[in-house]
């Protein structure tokens, strides 16, 4: 082992050569300059509260190492959990100075955070799903590591709806995000290509919205298209299995349904819901293309009590406290043209479409509170009056996330220009249809989710922080890969540890600690997109993208 100073306090550090930590810890004490062992004789004891984890570290590590891990009391070879209400909440402190192991969290969360860091301490090999050679040692070096989180929400969206993604898929993301210490996963279940999620009152969401006849191939304006159908959904049982797999992993899923826009789907099963009045939308078929449709919900009561039923069924399935309804993107040229609008607006003494927004939002606001539940949408909300106890999801750059926490309300800053994996990793030729600005792992590393100009008090309304994988050119779970990968390892730091200003903060330090974590991502099999560039099967020469030209907008 290498020599190491006695603590290290924000900045990486290498444990031996090639070996780190990601997310970079707070605090490391070493306690002595050596290792200890785990064998097959290592017990393990799960402290009031920690039970889950126990059952994780079994399932996984055990699974890896091919060790047993009994439950056996009083025995000093041993990994002890425990709760220590000293600590912060989703904080964890791991202490190797021979035996007893201990991993202790201010709650079940920070235990399962800190058995995170206690399994990439013992190597890459930890993340396979058996172990390699029956003799492999199991060292621990002997530290303290303390840490919690800089932000509670540390999200990554999930588009399932432009390219369905297989349960399994999804399984093996909320597993891959736990790796990481992320545990809001924005699950954007519905579109205008396509509807997954089981609506039992509403059986032709599943059997027309979930799938659709073509798709095209890249960006909207390629010519190449994908001459097959293409579709899927969630069961209700799926659903509950996907909820309770990633509350055992303690992560959050925020269902996303879209309203007013992106509904083109939904129309298209129930025509109704749609503008009758300046469109036949009984023709409508569930959109094969990419962008905006102009096929949106009507602002009547039929889609409002359409839509009530949705999230009744949404409600019973997803526990946790937000759920997302959208609310970009809507474009209002069917309203202008509608009789029924124009009514509507009138009969509400709104002003104009923009406000008929703010209220068919605040309508679902006010139904949401009703049950105990809060809203979240995209930073269109804000258009026409800002729905009283919405909370915002900013991708329009700052600009909507900075307006909303001045007027009180809480934010998630995911910034397209600078958190969008679907963006570009590189300005070559070789990446696979090149979407938007360039986003290296460094600019993703240096990315800082509160903005400059809030005031304390504004700042505190930022919740955190959240990356977005959007597929409409993502058409498998290796393009997936391809995209969030490493870049999601960068963000995971930002969104997790107290790093420096962005330009202060040591990127050279965090690409030599990734080398580390390749090695953990290929025992996870990861096809991640190598810092030379794409492998020859991850190019997709001759598909056109949409490629943005220089630095994104800093706002």
């Amino acid at each position: 082992m290498s020599d190491q100073p006695d603590e290290m306090s924000g900045t990486p550090f290498l444990l031996e050569p090639g070996e780190a930590l990601i997310p970079a810890p707070s605090r490391v004490v070493w306690n002595a300059a050596g290792c200890t062992s785990l064998d097959a004789e290592t017990a393990l004891e799960a402290g009031a509260g920690t039970e889950g984890v126990a059952r994780w570290l079994r399932a996984t590590v055990g699974a890896a190492t091919g060790l047993p891990f009994p439950e056996v009391s009083g025995r000093a070879n041993r990994i002890a959990l425990s709760i220590d209400p000293g600590l912060p909440p989703e904080g964890y402190r791991v202490v190797i100075d021979g035996y007893p192991f201990r991993i202790e969290g201010g709650s079940a969360a920070g235990v399962f955070w800190g058995a995170q860091t206690f399994r990439q301490l013992l190597g890459p090999d930890a993340f396979r799903r058996a172990p390699l050679r029956p003799d492999q040692d199991w060292d621990l070096p002997e530290i303290t590591v303390e840490d919690s989180p800089r932000f509670r929400w540390r999200g990554l969206l999930l588009d399932v709806a432009r390219h369905f993604m297989p349960k399994e898929g999804v399984l093996r993301y909320l597993d891959l995000m736990a790796a990481h210490k992320l545990n809001v996963f924005h699950f954007h279940l519905t579109d205008d290509q396509g509807w997954r999620i089981e609506i039992k009152r509403y059986p032709k969401l599943t059997e027309t919205a979930s799938w659709r006849a073509r798709s095209k191939f890249g960006h909207r304006a390629s010519p190449l298209w994908e001459e097959k159908p293409h579709g899927g959904y969630y069961t209700q049982d799926d659903i509950r299995e996907i909820v309770a797999y990633a509350a055992e992993r303690h992560i959050t899923v925020v269902p996303e349904i879209d309203v007013p826009g992106h509904s083109q789907a939904a129309i298209a099963a129930y025509p109704e819901l749609g503008n009758t009045d300046v469109v036949d939308t009984t023709a409508l078929t569930v959109w094969d293309n990419w962008g905006i449709s102009a096929n949106v919900l009507a602002p009547t009561d039929t889609t409002l009590r359409f839509y009530e039923g949705v999230f009744e069924e949404v409600l019973e399935l997803f526990p946790g406290q937000f759920i997302h309804v959208g609310g970009d993107e809507c474009r209002k040229e069917q309203w202008t043209e509608s009789v029924t609008a124009k009514n509507r607006i009138a009969d509400l003494s709104l002003a104009d479409e923009d406000e008929l927004q703010s209220w068919f939002i605040g309508h679902f606001d006010a139904w949401l509170a009703a049950r105990g539940r809060r809203l979240i949408g995209w930073d269109e909300i804000l258009e026409g009056g800002l729905a009283k106890g919405a909370a915002v999801s900013s991708w329009r750059g700052y600009g909507g996330g900075i307006a909303a926490a001045r007027a009180g309300h809480d934010v998630v800053m995911c910034p397209e220009q600078y958190v969008y994996l679907d963006h570009r990793q590189a300005p070559g030729e070789d990446e696979p249809v090149p979407i938007g600005f360039v986003r290296t792992l460094e600019d993703v590393y240096r990315f800082e989710p509160v903005p400059d100009g809030l005031t304390e008090a504004e700042a505190r309304h930022v919740l955190g922080t959240q990356a977005n994988v959007w597929t409409e050119v993502l058409e498998d779970a290796a393009r997936v890969d391809y995209q969030a990968f490493p870049r999601l390892a960068a963000f995971a730091e930002v969104a997790w540890s107290r790093l420096p200003a962005p330009a202060e903060r040591d990127f050279v330090g965090f690409e030599r600690r990734m080398t580390a974590h390749y090695a953990r991502l290929d025992a996870l099999g990861v096809a991640y997109r190598p810092p030379t560039g794409p492998r020859p099967w991850q190019k997709r020469p001759g598909v056109p993208g949409r490629p943005i030209e220089g630095p994104p907008p800093n706002k």
